[in-house]
């Protein structure tokens, strides 16, 4: 019995001591969990009615994320204000809108969702649906889902798949193999449509491409849709009605068209492909609510230490919104917290920033550190693209950015995970960070998902900016191997963009501070290279920083 206990207690030791090895980094003493704790409860309580954009509750939430900034020792970041204004337009759709397609009527919420790009309470569309496979127009691919005239798409609905054309064995490695492109995206898709002349899209939801089941289209798309307020002088063509619809509703209409939709499914996946006239028309009166209003980006600024390097910057984004006061769930909870996404990210920048002005004087970063908390990430990363048009602080001097898009509320892992660190210099840095933590790095567990085109740093991505998104590790210490997919689909499937992703009294907040903390050091480092980062010269997102040293 004595041995057993001893053998116990020495266990028990070794466990206690690895769990402090991977939560002790060189900064870990500047985070306090019960701090995080606290910020991310506030964020996402009530009283802040889901943080939605040009909301009371959501500017409060706007403004509270600034006196922290400032209490911090922060300073404004633009022009001395700590907001950058954001203009947009936000639409609702009539719950009770149809959508008649041939002889049969379609229900909003149940077979489709829709909203309109156009900006304007009225949209009236009677028009022939093409079915133009996955939507896509690649010339670097070679391939093109938009063959023939101009004008077989011009005032069309055309109706595609999600994500992109699968790999084949003779090409393996077909827009990205497994990993999602920007090609799979549907806001790509809308915008490709538009560019093409269409009046409408119809995207055919599937749990599997979409990697999230048809509830979070429906709670997505059930409310206010927001896009960047239009000029006149602005000549972006837009789509008069954009909209999802199940899959079982996209059946039901290619079998009234004499249509076989899985056939049609394996002709799309080669370049052979050819658009196919559905011989149905679509007519829908989607009628909205619209509401023009102003919402804010928070930007603060801490000045680097080095004179030659100080107007250089490092920049941590985190989004404040999520999706405000929406349709009930089972519970009859109507407001989305957005406690996961993204209130642990807000409290992991503000953590930050906090921690930043506590270093001592000789080892503040020599480039100036942007703290950037968006506005209307979940309308599309609106806020992020408005920073990219608008930017306050020039991309060609811009070294990094760091976003922090949710956060590790399960524990200490052996591991840390940053999409896109592979596409350019910030790869090695990582590495460095982790290696002095003995952790390794975690990639991507979900290629398929595209996760690195949906969340904040992928505008900053567009205008040059080498990027990381943050992401969870999936090596829990103490836990099974599977834990990490168990909690993520858990999340997926029962939290995600609903009313339940609320504070959890279980949550742990001993992974939020590693997470936070290695995070920190990588930001120091970048801020201390030599040399800004650049994207890998193959990369996509190369072409977009010929300016940078």
């Amino acid at each position: 019995m004595k041995n057993y206990l001893a053998l116990a207690f020495v266990l028990n030791l070794t466990f206690c001591l690895l769990a402090n090895a991977q939560t002790k980094g060189k900064y870990t003493n500047l985070f306090s969990e019960q701090k995080l704790k606290s910020t991310i409860k506030y964020l996402s309580d009530d009283g802040f009615e889901g943080r939605a954009p040009g909301s009371r509750g959501g500017e409060l939430a706007a403004k509270y994320i600034a006196n922290q900034l400032e209490m911090a020792g922060i300073q404004p970041g633009n022009k001395g204000s700590y907001f950058q204004p954001v203009s947009l337009v936000a639409v609702k759709a009539d719950p009770n809108t149809t959508l008649n397609i041939g002889s049969a009527a379609y229900k909003f919420g149940e077979d489709f969702v829709a909203f309109t790009g156009a900006q304007t309470e009225n949209v009236s569309l009677n028009a022939e649906l093409v079915f133009v496979g996955y939507g896509v127009d690649a010339p670097e691919q070679k391939w093109n889902d938009y063959k023939g005239n101009a004008e077989d798409y011009r005032g069309k609905i055309v109706v595609m798949m999600v994500n992109d054309p699968p790999a084949t064995v003779s090409e393996p490695n077909l827009f990205g193999a497994k990993a999602l492109t920007y090609y799979g995206r549907w806001t790509y898709k809308f915008e490709e449509a538009a560019r093409k002349g269409a009046a409408g899209v119809i995207l055919i939801h599937t749990n599997d491409s979409a990697g999230y089941g048809w509830n979070v289209v429906r709670t997505s798309n059930g409310s206010w849709r927001f896009d960047i307020a239009r000029t006149a002088a602005d000549k972006t063509p837009f789509l008069q009605m954009r909209s999802w619809m199940t899959e079982d509703a996209a059946r039901k209409v290619f079998t009234n068209a004499g249509k076989n939709l899985d056939e049609l499914r394996e002709q799309a996946k080669t370049r052979n492909f050819q658009p196919v006239k559905l011989g149905l028309t679509a007519k829908i009166d989607l009628k909205s609510e619209t509401k023009k209003l102003d919402s804010n980006n928070v930007v603060g600024f801490y000045e680097g230490s080095d004179a030659a390097l100080k107007n250089e910057y490092v920049i941590y984004t985190a989004h404040w919104d999520h999706l405000g006061v929406g349709i009930p769930n089972d519970n009859g909870d109507t407001i989305y917290n957005g406690a996961l996404d993204n209130a642990t990210g807000c409290a992991s920048v503000l953590a930050i920033a906090e921690a930043l002005t506590k270093l001592p004087a000789s080892e503040r970063p020599k480039r100036s550190v942007v703290f950037l908390f968006t506005t209307a990430e979940e309308q599309g990363l609106l806020g992020a693209e408005w920073y990219s048009r608008f930017p306050v602080f020039a991309p060609e001097k811009t070294a990094a950015n760091i976003n922090i898009d949710g956060g590790n509320l399960y524990g200490l892992t052996n591991d840390y995970g940053a999409l896109g660190a592979d596409r350019s210099d910030l790869m090695s840095v990582v590495n460095d960070v982790l290696g002095e933590r003995k952790m390794t790095f975690a990639p991507d567990a979900r290629p398929e998902q595209g996760s690195f085109f949906r969340s904040d740093h992928f505008p900053l991505a567009k205008v040059g900016i080498p990027a990381l998104s943050i992401r969870s590790g999936t090596d829990y210490v103490g836990k099974p191997k599977d834990f990490a997919t168990q909690t993520f689909d858990e999340f997926n499937k029962l939290h995600y963009h609903q009313p339940s992703d609320e504070f959890r009294d279980d949550w742990r907040f001993d992974g939020v501070v590693q997470m936070v903390e290695t995070s920190f050091a990588i930001g120091l480092k970048v801020g201390n290279a030599a040399k800004m980062p650049r994207y890998n010269a193959t990369d996509e997102f190369s072409k977009a920083q010929p300016n940078r040293k």
